[in-house]
């Protein structure tokens, strides 16, 4: 019974983040569109709160987790996060489609693209998932919660994919509301986009429970695949949206950044 309640616990944590994916749309029930400079903004506040999060987060305690934590864990962890993001890249190359060509898309195309866009929140559940592995031990830091021990760690990550999925969802929303899709189901489908989110927490929650000298590993591979996932396509988006504007988009998403970064650091000092 306990490990159902950790496992509904770790649920939870995982489908927040995904509900937060939904506060995405909302501001288009003001606006009609959200202008390029704040989105090349929020990608780069959403990259910024990603590393910040990996590094200060799951990085630090993966080298100094006290069950033998190792750098070199840590380090084959990241290398196999993304080895997993560049083969699903190249599963889905083929799938891809520009954001210009989503006004045109019929349904089928609408969830092939939500659907590749599933694919790569996986590893953010993954990263809840392992921030919760010391979920009920008394010997760490952490916050009583409902009859719940909860690793501070596991806070913070849960805390910073949730304000990381906030862009995501604005990105996602953008291509609908020029297809006309009513606002209500723009929330849904970018809900629907990070449904992912808790299923690979609790995966992950569960195997670094019954496979502890695996948590360094574990810890990295999270890291390792968001890291990967912000160098790959957060900041080529931002620069991307960004390319009309003055300088090229530089200055906003580098205003993003810090200030993703100015946000996380000191909840990882908590």
């Amino acid at each position: 019974m306990e490990l159902l309640g950790n496992l509904m616990l770790v649920f939870v944590a995982g489908l927040i983040t995904a509900l937060a994916t939904g506060i995405g749309a909302l501001p288009f029930f003001l606006v009609d569109e959200v202008s390029d400079r704040w989105n090349v903004a929020l990608w780069g506040l959403a990259s910024g709160i990603m590393v910040s999060a990996s590094v200060f987060g799951l990085i630090f305690e993966g080298i100094s987790s006290a069950n033998g934590g190792s750098i070199s864990g840590v380090a084959i962890g990241m290398l196999v996060g993304v080895a997993l993001v560049v083969v699903s890249h190249h599963v889905i190359s083929g799938a891809e489609v520009s954001p210009k060509k989503y006004e045109e898309a019929d349904f089928k195309k609408l969830v092939l693209i939500l659907g590749i866009l599933t694919v790569h929140s996986f590893p953010e559940g993954v990263a809840i998932g392992v921030s919760f592995a010391e979920l009920n031990f008394g010997n760490i830091e952490g916050i009583a919660l409902l009859g719940f021990f909860i690793p501070l760690l596991a806070v913070f990550m849960t805390v910073a994919i949730s304000i990381h999925n906030i862009p995501e969802g604005v990105a996602i929303s953008i291509p609908l509301r020029s297809m006309g899709v009513s606002k209500w189901r723009m929330v849904w489908w970018s809900i629907f986009s990070s449904l992912p989110q808790p299923v690979g927490a609790v995966i992950a929650f569960y195997f670094v429970r019954i496979a502890r000298d695996f948590l360094p590993i574990g810890f990295g591979f999270a890291a390792g695949a968001m890291i990967y996932l912000v160098a790959s396509e957060f900041i080529p988006e931002a620069l991307e949206v960004g390319e009309g504007l003055p300088g090229g988009g530089h200055r906003e998403l580098l205003s993003g950044l810090t200030a993703g970064v100015l946000l996380m650091v000191p909840l990882a000092f908590i």
